[in-house]
């Protein structure tokens, strides 16, 4: 092997379209540092990074508004009591981020990427030739009948009506009459809402995690993404609440005050058996 396809071998060890970089060049999807600074926004890096090219104003500033209303939901949230909790416990921001970051799955974290991908699902039985209603009927159907018990998106433990969710569609309407975005999937989480609480005989109302994968779906983003978005926007209550709870000087704060100890439902008292 000759010196060059060494290189060579040893360049393409990574390879990656988003940065190149070589001594005094940095450049994200072809773009000059130092031409985006001042020029591209954070939520704008962000789109460049994902999706190869930069947004345009309006996406961008759509992509801010989900971001921004996800940052935080308090201390009763898994993921901002761990990051207090571990604050506590003398590890530094990176490690409290990490420890809240990491329990962002399934069940907590989630929701977002799960109610996209069902929105998705619907859009395809649409573009199958269903209507609107029957397509949002048959997704229940088909969610229902298998696993499910939770529709991801829908309800909230706290809020009767989750405060953010109906904000966040009045700007995914406002978006859509400036022919931003299409509204399509605006559209199926409200029919999603309606069909739901017939079904249920109540009222079920769209929750912050339905109403980001609304937007993000507007935006074209895969719902996989939409997860990561979510980490991204809470890392900054995160980020807060750590902080702020390395400030306090208490040490080993648990999830319940001392006076407090948790039901213990185990065997009653016993001896420890004579060893035979």
């Amino acid at each position: 092997m000759t010196t060059e396809d060494s290189k060579t071998a040893e360049s393409d060890w990574w390879s990656t379209a988003i940065i190149e970089m070589e001594p005094g060049v940095i450049r994200y999807r072809g773009y000059a540092i130092e031409e985006l600074i001042g020029r591209a926004s954070f939520s704008q890096m962000i789109w460049l990074l994902l999706r190869g090219e930069l947004p345009g104003r309006e996406q961008a500033e759509l992509l801010d508004i989900a971001l921004m209303a996800a940052v935080d939901h308090g201390p009763q949230a898994p993921s901002i009591a761990i990051a207090r909790m571990a604050a506590t416990c003398g590890l530094g921001l990176n490690n409290a981020m990490a420890s809240a970051v990491n329990v962002l799955g399934d069940v907590h974290g989630g929701a977002g990427e799960q109610a996209l991908e069902i929105y998705q699902r619907i859009a395809a039985r649409i573009e199958a030739g269903a209507t609107l209603e029957d397509a949002c009927a048959a997704e229940l159907e088909a969610f229902f009948a298998g696993d499910g018990r939770f529709l991801p998106g829908f309800g909230h433990r706290f809020h009767p009506v989750d405060p953010r969710a109906p904000r966040l569609l009045e700007m995914v309407d406002h978006y859509a009459e400036q022919g931003s975005v299409g509204g399509r999937f605006a559209a199926i989480a409200r029919t999603l809402e309606t069909a739901l609480a017939a079904r249920k005989g109540k009222a079920i109302p769209l929750n912050i995690d339905g109403a980001t994968a609304v937007i993000y779906g507007e935006l074209g983003f895969p719902a996989p993404l939409a997860r990561g978005l979510f980490c991204l926007s809470r890392s900054v209550g995160i980020l807060a609440h750590a902080w702020e709870e390395s400030q306090s000087g208490l040490r080993n704060k648990g999830p319940l005050p001392r006076e407090r100890l948790w039901r213990y439902d185990g065997p009653v008292p016993r001896p420890v058996p004579e060893q035979t």
